[in-house]
């Protein structure tokens, strides 16, 4: 809002070159804040993509699997539920604020994390600041119900989120992949 109303502010002054950086911004925000309509696949036992990204790492751990997805300035940053399930729990961790895309991220930044458990399955999908991003946004609390696909929160500009998977899931993604939130399914359950 505010540099739509400081470009208005500077071509009333005819300051054209600084309205036109305000109107250049608030186009960028406009467009980095868009949230298009997505088409959720509705087959039992799909688990979709919680954001819109490139995947940048798949890895087994001991207790399930975890799939990240990085985020850059150009993509959607809305963050949509993986499966149909109840927020079991939420816990945000203040931390730093360091290059998303490094491993490190998702222990020592800034991070907000869901536990939605659904039939027969638990996840968990953690939001992660990046090096620009400012603000994590999660707008459902602990006894939520959300559906497969359903918005429930953002991180404003470059970040990555974090989908952490039972063992019995069947990974349908790869390294480097773009996928799409809500959209793509990254894993089955066997």
């Amino acid at each position: 809002m505010f540099p739509m109303l400081a470009s208005m502010l500077f071509g009333y002054f005819d300051i054209w070159s600084a309205a036109a950086i305000f109107a250049l911004l608030a186009g960028f925000m406009i467009y980095f804040f868009r949230d298009p309509h997505r088409e959720v696949p509705r087959e039992p036992g799909l688990i979709v993509s919680a954001a819109d990204g490139r995947v940048t790492r798949i890895e087994e751990l001991p207790e399930g699997k975890l799939i990240s997805i990085f985020m850059s300035p150009l993509d959607v940053h809305i963050n949509r539920s993986p499966i149909a399930g109840e927020i079991v729990s939420v816990d945000y961790i203040p931390g730093r604020k360091a290059p998303a895309t490094s491993d490190n991220a998702s222990h020592t930044n800034e991070r907000n994390t869901l536990v939605i458990r659904g039939e027969g399955i638990e996840i968990s999908v953690t939001q992660i600041a990046g090096i620009l991003a400012r603000r994590i946004v999660c707008w459902y609390g602990k006894g939520s119900l959300l559906e497969r696909g359903q918005r429930f929160g953002l991180i404003k500009f470059s970040s990555r989120t974090d989908v952490k998977l039972p063992a019995n899931a069947k990974i349908t993604v790869r390294v480097g992949e773009h996928v799409k939130g809500g959209q793509t399914v990254i894993a089955r359950l066997d």
